[in-house]
């Protein structure tokens, strides 16, 4: 009886390397502007074509500047040299580019399942530690390294070293107010950062099935916080339903065979895991970080743990209050911030923002706080735009910016202050992620909203 994971691995497994290690098949491709003109330009250098161009896509993403009006110049320094290389190398490769003016360009794991771009049952990889977002889709998705990506590009394979197994099944319905981000840092503080090492992760359970798809993305996205080799999610109904008529997707009669071939794709009843994990998600509450990795989380209304209750070395837990300026049993709601950032590979969808906006219609962020949205793409900027989202950013008083990766982390040369406190929707909370000794809170776009307003960790539901 066989897992979907294995199902998935044996389906593009070509060869037994011995030692745990095999020789997998590479359905598509994902590049972006901070390592791909890298592994193109090597490729190149030693005589090797791409041997699929058609499923290998470039993506201008990483460390693109967000500003209205933006060209091709970034706050990194040589960013823009990146930026000019990947283009002439994508494009003498003759591979898919979306580059900075594209009306699809976005962060690679949000333009992807919008394009239909990753399917049921495919294998996709990119230089990105976060491509196990597109597990949520039930394809075996993970991520690289720039030679990796050399290797899968000129031969359509990788040696993959086979995980084990890992189901978390989620029980009930999640409460209201509760995101798949308040999950995704429960089961990550409950079983810490190295909880899922090894192991590719199966999320399932009525809870599971019961999010859409935007949520069970969030969910996959954060399974590289939990340590995991990557994170999926059975396809469904709701899954079908997303990637009907996309732009990559199959049509007419493919379409209809595609269907029959992804009705396989889950676990068998009986099928055994390596690791069985359990979690009632009635029992999880709203989420935000105290220090310095997403295992240190609690309950918004928590407080912050002593090293005992965080089950934390004294040294390390001892250093990650010292960086963030805290003390154990100090209340994490009412702690002054001085910014505020929606967006991310985690939380930039459509979805995202409209539970935000929700939120502050009718309100302004504090003037204290430097409040942002970066949306995931263009496409979702076009259609929150649509809705007269921006508008009530605006009104908020947040910046409303181009799509990429932005301040999720300090590579593309912009950052908040040093020492200064932030809520952020992204996945990371590590030392200086969004800039030179930056103090990071990481949790839901909501919580992150209601903070701006109240210029101080707040919680929604306290808005008045």
């Amino acid at each position: 009886m066989a897992t979907l994971f294995d199902r998935l691995f044996d389906s593009h497994a070509i060869a037994d390397l011995g030692g745990g290690s095999w020789l997998l098949a590479i359905d598509r491709v994902m590049l972006h502007e901070r390592t791909g003109a890298a592994a193109l330009r090597a490729l190149k250098a030693a005589g090797r074509p791409i041997v699929n161009p058609a499923h290998v896509f470039a993506v201008m993403d990483h460390i693109v500047d967000t500003r209205p009006g933006r060209g091709d110049q970034t706050l990194m320094p040589g960013g823009q040299a990146f930026i000019a290389e990947t283009r002439a190398a994508a494009r003498e490769a003759g591979i898919t580019l979306f580059d900075v003016g594209d009306p699809d360009q976005g962060i690679t794991h949000v333009i992807s399942p919008e394009l239909g771009i990753v399917l049921p049952g495919l294998t996709l990889v990119a230089p990105d530690s976060h491509t196990c977002t597109q597990g949520a889709f039930g394809a075996l998705a993970f991520g690289i390294g720039s030679s990796e990506a050399e290797h899968a590009l000129a031969t359509g394979t990788l040696r993959v070293a086979r995980p084990r197994t890992m189901r978390v099944t989620i029980s009930g319905r999640l409460r209201q107010g509760v995101t798949a981000k308040d999950l995704a840092l429960h089961i990550i503080a409950r079983h810490g950062a190295g909880g899922g090492a090894g192991h590719a992760v199966e999320y399932a359970g009525p809870a599971v099935t019961a999010l859409a798809m935007e949520a069970r993305m969030t969910l996959c996205n954060m399974a590289t916080e939990f340590g995991a080799f990557t994170a999926l999610v059975a396809p469904d109904e709701t899954t079908l339903a997303f990637l009907e008529g996309r732009r990559h997707a199959p049509k007419g009669d493919l379409w209809q065979q595609a269907l029959a071939c992804w009705q396989g794709l889950r676990s068998d009843p009986s099928a055994r895991f390596d690791r069985e994990l359990a979690e009632d998600a009635a029992a999880v509450a709203p989420m935000i970080s105290w220090g310095t990795s997403p295992q240190h989380s609690v309950p918004l209304t928590g407080h912050v743990p002593t090293a005992a209750e965080a089950a934390l070395p004294a040294e390390t837990h001892a250093r990650a209050l010292a960086y963030m300026g805290l003390a154990p049993g100090q209340p994490l709601l009412g702690l002054p911030i001085d910014g505020a950032f929606i967006g991310s590979c985690t939380n930039s969808r459509l979805a995202d923002l409209r539970r935000a906006a929700e939120l502050l219609k009718g309100r302004r962020a504090a003037p204290t706080v430097r409040a942002m949205v970066v949306p995931g793409s263009q496409r979702v900027k076009r259609e929150a735009e649509a809705e007269g989202l921006d508008r009530i950013f605006r009104a908020a008083g947040f910046e409303w910016r181009e799509s990429g990766c932005s301040m999720c982390f300090f590579a593309g040369g912009e950052s908040f202050g040093p020492g200064e406190r932030v809520v952020s929707s992204t996945n990371r909370n590590f030392e200086s992620r969004q800039g030179p000794n930056t103090r990071t809170h990481i949790t839901s776009p909501e919580v992150v909203a209601a903070s701006a307003v109240a210029g101080r960790i707040a919680a929604p539901w306290a808005l008045g």
